[in-house]
């Protein structure tokens, strides 16, 4: 996804007031407010099996998954993360309850224009979240994840290359192989 600056030095309230009101959705980092676009159709594939094979895995129990629609708070920024599964019960914010504060495990399909910014700034704000038990970074062109476990005050990083890997996921209870993950994409090994 592109994102572009489309307004500066905005407080937490002003932002969530226009996104409420926009037709389009925008993240808000450090007082500004950087707009969405579209992805590319691999970036939602990979996005959409990862959700499929989560949802179809969560079913009944006491976690679930949600899709890129769901605005998410770390502290004061507010993200789009690509899939989010969470444990429990959601904490909401608002009013309206519609900002999730409590993800389990975060995904983030890589973009060229976002990987920095999936990597860096959005990680440094996700990992003060403190219910958040994974930060999952997944490449949308080649068979490559990247996962980062908090263990205690640390945060474990772990890399998995190749269709064969698997994705073990004990936060919420499965497991995926990047087979899956990748299913229908045509990836670099």
């Amino acid at each position: 996804m592109l994102a572009t600056d489309v307004n500066a030095a905005l407080d937490p309230e002003a932002y969530l007031a226009l996104e409420r009101a926009a037709e389009t959705k925008s993240e808000y980092i450090a007082g500004q407010m950087v707009a969405m676009s579209g992805a590319s159709f691999e970036h939602i594939t990979v996005g959409g099996n990862i959700y499929g094979q989560l949802f179809s895995r969560l079913r009944g129990g006491p976690c679930r998954v949600l899709t890129s629609d769901m605005r998410l708070r770390a502290r004061d920024a507010y993200f789009y993360p690509d899939v989010t599964a969470i444990c429990g019960k959601p904490e909401l914010g608002g009013p309206p309850a519609d900002t999730l504060q409590n993800p389990t495990v975060i995904f983030e399909v890589l973009s060229p224009s976002t990987e920095q910014r999936d990597r860096t700034v959005k990680f440094r704000a996700y990992r003060r979240i403190p219910s958040l038990q994974a930060y999952v970074l997944v490449a949308q062109d080649q068979a490559w994840v990247d996962c980062f476990r908090r263990q205690g005050d640390v945060w474990v990083f772990s890399s998995l290359v190749g269709l064969e890997e698997v994705l073990y996921l004990p936060e919420i209870g499965c497991r995926l192989t990047l087979a899956e993950i990748y299913e229908r994409v045509d990836v670099k090994e």
